[in-house]
């Protein structure tokens, strides 16, 4: 069993009362992800959070449609449609997390009150740039990719980052230790992957 570093996490000594979740980092071959590698020098640029292996309920903060950059917020993405389906050489990390049901009951409230308001959010291009010089600019309808997967697991009671949520970037998800690698490679092939692994 795999016991967290933290003091708020347990040894998993009964697997029924644990639900996995992903997080998964990208790289699409847009301008705005481009710039952000470049300046970065990491392998991905955004960050959304899954509630299944097949990722078919995925949130994040980003564009709500395929050409306007700047027409972003609260969106469910599609690994097969939107910018993903665009770009199908999309290249990916989906990482493992095993919570608490109760954390991922939590979790599943707070990304229903994201759906209920999408409309008010949008997203948080400043706390963008304040993070790249590690200044934290929180808004309460305003997040950027990372930062929104940092705020909801910090809400449901899942504490694994040793910063401000306005400050986790794809790298802080990428290193963290409490995260395991599921999956490395294109997006698009994900789901292929997935059954030959089932089918071996």
């Amino acid at each position: 069993m795999k016991k967290m570093n933290r003091d708020n996490f347990f040894t998993y000594s009964n697997e029924s009362n644990y639900e996995n979740i992903y997080i998964v980092l990208t790289q699409t071959k847009t301008y705005p992800a481009r710039a952000i590698r470049l300046y970065t020098q990491e392998p991905y640029a955004h960050a959304s959070i899954a509630f299944d292996e097949n990722l078919e309920e995925m949130y994040s903060f980003a564009r709500r449609g395929v050409y306007n950059p700047f027409n972003a917020g609260f969106i469910r993405e599609d690994i097969d449609k939107g910018i993903f389906g665009r770009y199908r050489s999309t290249s990916c990390g989906i990482y493992r997390l095993k919570i608490t049901k109760e954390q991922c009951e939590r979790l599943r409230k707070i990304i229903e009150i994201f759906n209920l308001n999408k409309e008010f959010y949008s997203y948080n291009y400043l706390g963008l740039i304040g993070a790249a010089f590690n200044i934290p600019i929180r808004s309460k309808n305003k997040y950027f990719c990372s930062q929104f997967v940092a705020y909801v697991l910090e809400q449901s009671g899942v504490h694994i980052f040793d910063k401000s949520y306005a400050l986790v970037k794809p790298r802080d998800i990428r290193i963290n230790p409490n995260l395991d690698l599921a999956y490395q490679g294109r997006l698009s092939e994900y789901r292929i992957y997935k059954r030959k692994v089932r089918m071996a």
